[in-house]
This record gives C-alpha cells, structure tokens and sequence, in this order.
C-alpha cells in the first residue's frame, strides 16, 4: 500500500521481540520518505515461551515510524529466513541513498562470545554452537545497513529479555558492544541483565512505552529522546531496569525528521544556563530522588545533567551493575565517592610554553560524601572528581571534569561561573565526549582509559578564551590519569594568541581502603 510520503511493506510470519532502532541523519530532500526506511521485527510465539507484548510492541513501534514519515517494513514472528529477507530488502531500498536506516526488533535475544544474537521463532539453540546456525547476528543487520551508505546507523534492542535458551548463551542479557564509525545502539536495559516485559493489560513493555512517547515528541533531537527513555524507566522500574546507549553519532539532529541541529550559540547557552542553575540551586540540600527525576527530565541534556545522575546515584541504587566489554575493566559503580581521606596522587606537570616541569602531591585530608579537600582545603573537588577550588579561582557549580558515567560515544555539556582570587569573573562552557578506550604506559602503571575531548570558552567581560581539553579517565577508579589542555586567546580578526599549553601525567597512585 502506497501513500504520498511512505510506503509499508509487511512479510508474515507469526508475532514481534526484540527491538533494534537504527535512525540516520538524512540530507534534506524533496521527497524525505525516499531516504527513511524502518525495518521492525517483533518475534512472539515462540513455543513454550511466548512474548505477548513483543507482538503488542512492534505493532505499535510500525505504526508510530509510519506516521513519522518512514517507509516501513513489518515482519512478524519471523523464520531466519524471513528475517534474513527482511535486512535485504532494507538494505536495497537504502542503497546509495544516504538515508536513514531503522531497525526495531523485539523478541528474545542472546550473547555468545561478545556477538548479540536475534532468536528467530523456529530456532531451538540448545548449545552456543546452535546460536551462529539458528538465529541472526546483529553484526549482519549493521553491515547490511552500512553497504547501503547510510551515513548514520541507530540500533534499538528491546531483546534483553529472559529468555528459555540460557543454557546456549554466554551470560544473561546482550553483550556490550561498542557503537561502529556513524552508529547509535541501544539496548532496553543494561548489558548482562534483563529487561521487564510487561503484562498483556499494559499493552507494550516498559521500555517500548516510554520509546513510543518520547518518539513522537516534536522537535526532539535523538540523544535527548534516548536520555529521557532511560531516565523513564529507571524510575518505573525503581532502578531494576536501567536503558544503555552506545554511539558513534557526530551530528546531533531531530530523531522525527531527520533534520540537523545547530549547535547553540553562546547568548543561547548563556541563557540556558542562568535557568537550569536556578533550577539546579533550588535542589541544594535534596535528598528526595524525586526531585532529581524532575529535573533531568527538565533538562535530559543540561549543563548541570551528568551532576544530577550522579546524586541520582547516590540517593537511589542502581540495581543493575556495571559489565566489563570485552576490551574494557570494569567500572567503578555509579554514585560510588570517587575519592576518600588517604587517597594520594602525584602528578608530573609540564607548561609546553615556559617548559617547566613540576611534581604535584594531592592529598585527600578531608571528604564527605559531597566533597574531598586536597592538601587541606588547597584544592576542593566534588566527589564526582568536579573542581570546585583550585588555584585559578572558584567555580559556581564545579568544573566538571568526569561524568557520571562512561561510554564511547557519550556526550555531555557542562558550565561553570569561575572567579579569579582578583574577583574578575568568566562563564565557561565545555561540550565533552567519549572518544576512545586506549591503553596507556604510565609511570603509576598500566591502564586502559576512556579517552575524553572537550572544547569550550571562558567569556570575560572584554575577551574570551578558546579551551581544548584531552583527558584519559580510568573506569575503574574514575581519575584522570592523563591531561592536556590548551588555552588560547580569541583576538578576532586576528585569530588566536597562545595563552597556556600544558600536560600532566599520574606518577604514582595510593588508594585508601574501600
């Protein structure tokens, strides 16, 4: 059946499962439904272990892509074969287009040696050598999608369910896998748990539910929309269930369209900031989690966003725990006091302009669950590793260096009032991501870090600086081990003037007893 802007096409075969969403930032053109294709599989009726709001969920997820303007391909209670014919149908109608690639699936998934696998209904795995024969990688759905050209990828996996085919699986749950180059995954729940299906009278899983709202909310870049479905069924779910995202994705743009966003500009996140921090001070003191819930669900993306999950964390437990990846350790768990009384770290500081070179020994003589005081009071950061006082000044909130959490591809803004000890004032704004896991020779040791990028600017009255800021964050402990920052000076016309070049590295690290 055809209509002006989207065509759906559906291949039968018995019921819904897991969900897989893969959107792309597309290029405006004249005809939008050309170059936006959604392939939704649900997988139910599977015997002696059937999904009933699988069917329900991707029924629902066909009918919201639809109206959003996507070209939509159904398949139901698939065979491997069907769902194998699914993705290549896909792929053609993708091909060369450079257009946005959809995939939901919901149904039973499974994790054998680091691969994520979708269980078709005519699969009967009793052994992980049955797995790779019997069901569908996912890695075949991102090829298929990428030799289509598609320049931006999104995965939306609701198959974290539990499921009858455990004793063929490596671990419960997906495996965490990282985003690939212009790729968005997301899974309904934390890597090695399982998601809530939900009863029939519900209609859809919890996860779906909230996906489906937060779709069809007008305007809504991709990552916010995520953002609030994850902060959505944590609370739902009373921190049980709690969404994972992974990407790759450059451009941020309207999940519902299709179209780009412009980064905002400074008088824009001037104003941003100066409500959110009056949101953000009203909080002080809070021990309500409720009252966080509210604000990130304000403000999924703010400047203050990465502290609230923090407090978040600390106030309500996650009940999920974090899952080494298969080239990464474990993390430290989320709301965990980064730093304690008998924490030191010794750093080796170089100014690449003067070449002066300094060993620095930060102690932790005092903290709370709030904040830890470095060589008695000298130098004071949040328990997020956030500096509220160092040597250049006070910062109003803190200067956040680490986020709540880490994942490739994450993303996140941060601003700060810093006031010099002369009493002049600057308002720096930072926008950070997650660019790489690489493993670093230290003198403190060996470790495999998240690499962080952050750029930014700290607007003076009468002048404003550019900053750069490469930092290397170690999960398991979530301190910088390694950073270089550049500051310059924006003398438009005229380009920039260096201000400050300098690097610092850990020498050596002694942790209190946790």
């Amino acid at each position: 059946m055809k209509a002006a802007h989207w065509t759906r096409r559906r291949i039968v075969g018995a019921g819904l499962g897991a969900g897989l969403a893969w959107a792309l930032a597309a290029k405006a053109r004249a005809e939008p439904s050309s170059a936006r294709v959604a392939l939704v599989i649900g997988n139910a009726a599977y015997a002696g272990a059937q999904l009933p709001n699988a069917a329900n969920d991707a029924r629902s997820m066909g009918r919201v892509l639809q109206s959003l303007g996507f070209q939509v391909i159904e398949v139901h209670d698939g065979s491997k074969v069907q769902m194998n014919a699914a993705v290549a149908q896909a792929r053609d109608l993708l091909q060369g287009r450079e257009g946005v690639g959809l995939l939901y699936y919901a149904g039973h998934g499974l994790q054998v040696d680091w691969h994520n696998y979708l269980v078709p209904v005519d699969a009967t795995p009793v052994s992980a050598a049955d797995v790779p024969r019997q069901t569908v990688n996912t890695q075949t759905v991102i090829d298929a999608f990428r030799s289509a050209g598609n320049r931006v990828n999104i995965l939306v996996l609701d198959a974290c369910r539990d499921n009858p085919f455990g004793a063929s699986a490596s671990a419960k749950g997906l495996a965490p896998l990282d985003a690939p180059s212009g790729t968005f995954l997301a899974y309904a729940t934390a890597p090695g748990h399982v998601a809530e299906d939900g009863s029939l009278a519900e209609g859809n899983g919890l996860y779906t539910r909230h996906l489906l709202q937060e779709l069809q909310r007008p305007g809504a870049p991709i990552e916010e929309v995520f953002k609030r479905v994850r902060l959505q069924v944590r609370q739902a779910s009373q921190g049980r269930q709690i969404p994972w995202e992974s990407t790759s994705l450059e451009n941020d743009f309207v999940f519902a369209s299709g179209q780009r966003l412009a980064a905002p500009t400074t008088a824009e996140r001037e104003r941003m900031f100066t409500e959110e921090k009056a949101a953000w001070d009203l909080l002080a003191g809070s021990r309500e989690p409720g009252d966080f819930f509210a604000f990130l669900r304000r403000y999924p993306r703010g400047d203050m966003a990465e502290m609230a999950h923090f407090r978040l964390d600390q106030l309500q437990t996650r009940q999920v725990s974090p899952v080494a990846g298969p080239t990464g350790p474990t993390q430290l768990p989320a709301g965990q006091p980064r730093y304690r009384v008998g924490d030191v770290m010794v750093h080796r500081r170089t100014d690449h302009l003067t070449g002066q070179v300094q060993t620095v020994t930060q102690r932790v003589t005092a903290a709370d669950e709030s904040t830890a005081q470095i060589n008695g009071g000298a130098l004071i950061f949040d328990q997020m590793g956030g500096v509220l006082r160092n040597r250049s000044g006070s910062k109003e909130p803190a200067y956040l260096q680490v986020p709540a959490d880490l994942a490739l591809g994450k993303r996140w803004r941060s601003a700060f009032t810093n006031t010099l000890p002369s009493g002049v004032s600057s308002r720096n704004f930072y926008d950070s991501s997650v660019t790489a896991l690489e493993r670093l020779n230290l003198p403190a040791g060996d470790f495999t870090a998240f690499r962080v990028e952050s750029v930014g600017e700290a607007v003076f009255k009468d002048r404003v600086l550019d900053l750069r800021a490469t930092m290397w964050i170690d999960p398991t402990t979530m301190w910088i081990v390694r950073a270089d920052r550049h500051f310059s000076e924006r003398a438009a016309p005229f380009g920039s003037r260096d201000a400050e070049r300098s690097s610092g590295v850990l020498m050596s690290m002694q942790r209190a007893p946790r």
